[in-house]
């Protein structure tokens, strides 16, 4: 194991915590920093590979790598906001509840496909608070003048917060896990208000991913090149695997 741990170290980036604050009942805020962010580019959407097990022997290898959307960055200053999720009550959860400003994490930037598309004119945003903060970063670098409806929602109401600015430009609903007739009866309410080009994101859990892709493109008859689905986070599994 120390061999692997050895070999992760090489190919992630050392960064080190600066801030942490806790958001809500459910959620934390941490600030990484780094030199080496001073030199790179992120696309919003963008996620890291963050080695939390790293050095904890007792950890299984799927257990040592979680994934977090970035949801804020400073070139300038070198620095990463992201805002974890603890209701899953995993090895996350443990992590973030207990690790220190002060200590080193070593991490990898992965751009993936669940990225910002600005052609659109008007767009919904769907998820848990597993997607709150990445959903956040794309739509506020959209810019004003887009149609942005969203549809987040927790089975308590006190998991909820603000952007990095204080704002909340999305709607939140408190709903039990996998509400997917409620999600589709908001969503209808909010068709009638989008005009032009529509993209819909949809992240978070995994069942509701796949039940509202199947809803946009049967029943809707949207293109797939519009429906953008990011699954977090399934119930049934954890980790990488």
């Amino acid at each position: 194991m120390k061999i692997i741990e050895k070999i992760l170290k090489s190919v992630l980036t050392e960064t080190e915590i600066i801030y942490k604050k806790q958001l809500s009942k459910s959620a934390f805020h941490i600030r990484i920093q780094s030199e080496d962010f001073l030199k790179i580019n992120i696309i919003p959407g963008a996620f890291l590979r963050v080695g939390i097990g790293i050095g904890k022997e007792e950890l299984s290898m799927k257990d040592k790598i979680r994934s977090y959307s970035i949801w804020d960055f400073d070139q300038k200053k070198g620095v990463i906001d992201i805002a974890i999720a603890t209701h899953s009550k995993g090895i996350g959860s443990y992590w973030v509840s207990n690790c220190k400003v002060g200590d080193k994490l070593f991490c990898k930037l992965k751009t993936g496909k669940f990225l910002i598309d600005e052609i659109a004119d008007s767009y919904l945003m769907i998820g848990d608070l597993s997607a709150l903060s990445h959903l956040y970063m794309i739509q506020r670098e959209l810019g004003p003048n887009k149609y942005v409806k969203g549809i987040i929602y927790s089975d308590n109401k006190d998991d909820f917060f603000p952007d990095v600015d204080n704002k909340t430009p999305f709607d939140f609903y408190e709903k039990s896990q996998n509400p997917i007739d409620e999600v589709i009866g908001e969503i209808k309410k909010s068709l009638p208000l989008m005009h032009g080009e529509e993209i819909v994101y949809i992240a978070g859990d995994s069942r509701l991913c796949i039940a509202l892709t199947k809803f946009f493109r049967n029943e809707l008859k949207w293109k797939s090149n519009k429906i953008k689905t990011k699954p977090f986070w399934n119930p049934e599994k954890k980790g990488l695997e």
